[in-house]
């Protein structure tokens, strides 16, 4: 029985084949450290890391490509800027919605720095947030705004635009968790009046595991305190931390051929064309959804239309405990997908999953409506056996 992988929203896979030829090729016959020395393989990896930090910077609209950091993953970069920025006094604004790597940083913030006020603004029960309801929170010391783009449990696309433009008339500094996003949703950091884009490499990017980073402005820049330091290869009689961007928020060998993996898979979407992509996953996500529904024992949670959120679906079914069901997916028939919490607890409490969790369905570029079909069929076999 063929393998079928509905599990896109914690990585993608397959990865393309450019992503694994080139990360093969590097480790094979090239090597070599970025900016550590300067040998031919060490000015060919340093080469690498420019390419890509340009590359990225062009792909979310940023002006200046060594505004670029990167780090191992979105949440260490979501970590690296709660904590580099957020001061006493500070109030804070986020939504139900948020994935622990949002949510527990800024609960730690505020039990630890004097006067820290977190609100946390309740979204629907389809996981969308009201940009009425963000405005009637703003106070005189609100300083920050952030949230996910779309949701990793139930896909819900949230008002960016929107929320930018509340953030730059009332000079809140705004940050966004693209994970379930980038590379599949066009994000343009100018037109969203964003302050700091944190992404990952292995999702939607199609790059591997290991790779992520932050995209920071220079007014964001300005407040942000470098939380480690370390060697970075530049300025290197100094015993202290250069302050100089990209090097200021970039300590130790850098993950080069995670790196060259994420320039390939970004270029991967460029060609392919990002408004393709997420075209072709609506239509299997609306499809899975609309057979899912003529199921009597089968409760979706969130949004019914596809282009309102990502290819993300989260279900139960009636009688079937969720983790036992993703068990029996996995090992009688060959589905992976995700059950549980998913890191996300109040978005549980939010849609009305919580405290079972859901069965987590998440479809990529790669898989196809066959995969599609044959998956409800498998559900309907495992609600026949109840």
């Amino acid at each position: 029985m063929n393998k079928i992988y509905f599990d896109n929203a914690a990585t993608t896979f397959p990865k393309p084949d450019s992503v694994i030829k080139a990360m093969f090729d590097y480790m094979s016959f090239k090597g070599g450290s970025a900016n550590r020395g300067s040998s031919s393989t060490a000015l060919q990896s340093s080469r690498a890391v420019y390419e890509c930090r340009y590359e990225i910077a062009k792909f979310f609209n940023f002006p200046k490509s060594e505004n670029v950091i990167f780090t191992n993953n979105i949440t260490t970069s979501l970590n690296m800027l709660l904590l580099g920025i957020i001061k006493s006094d500070w109030h804070i604004i986020t939504t139900s919605m948020e994935h622990n790597s949002v949510l527990r940083p800024l609960v730690k913030i505020s039990e630890e720095l004097p006067n820290v006020e977190l609100d946390i603004v309740q979204c629907n029960n389809e996981g969308l947030v009201s940009v009425e309801k963000i405005k009637e929170k703003i106070k005189n010391n609100t300083k920050l705004i952030i949230l996910s783009h779309a949701s990793n449990l139930v896909g819900t696309i949230q008002p960016i635009k929107e929320i930018g433009k509340l953030c730059k008339e009332n000079d809140i500094f705004f940050i966004l968790d693209s994970a379930q996003t980038a590379g599949v949703i066009p994000i343009d950091m100018t037109e969203l009046n964003l302050n700091a884009l944190a992404f990952t490499g292995h999702k939607s990017l199609l790059g591997p595991q290991g790779i992520g980073g932050f995209i920071i402005d220079d007014k964001l820049n300005s407040i942000c305190k470098n939380i480690f330091s370390g060697g970075t290869g530049s300025n290197s009689s100094l015993i202290e931390h250069p302050q100089e961007l990209p090097d200021k928020f970039e300590y130790g060998t850098l993950n080069t051929p995670g790196i060259i993996g994420l320039l390939e898979g970004i270029k991967f979407i460029e060609k392919e064309g990002i408004e393709n992509i997420k075209a072709k996953e609506e239509v299997l996500c609306q499809k899975a959804m609309d057979l899912l529904c003529e199921i009597p024992e089968v409760k979706i949670y969130g949004p019914m239309d596809a282009k309102k959120k990502t290819s993300t679906i989260s279900f139960n079914i009636e009688g079937i405990d969720p983790e036992f069901a993703g068990f029996l997916l996995d090992s009688e028939f060959n589905i992976t997908c995700r059950t549980g919490i998913h890191c996300t607890p109040l978005a549980h409490k939010t849609v009305g999953s919580y405290p079972t969790g859901s069965i987590r369905i998440s479809l990529g570029y790669f898989n196809t409506i066959e995969e599609v079909y044959r998956f409800v069929e498998v559900i309907k076999e495992l609600i026949s056996r109840r």
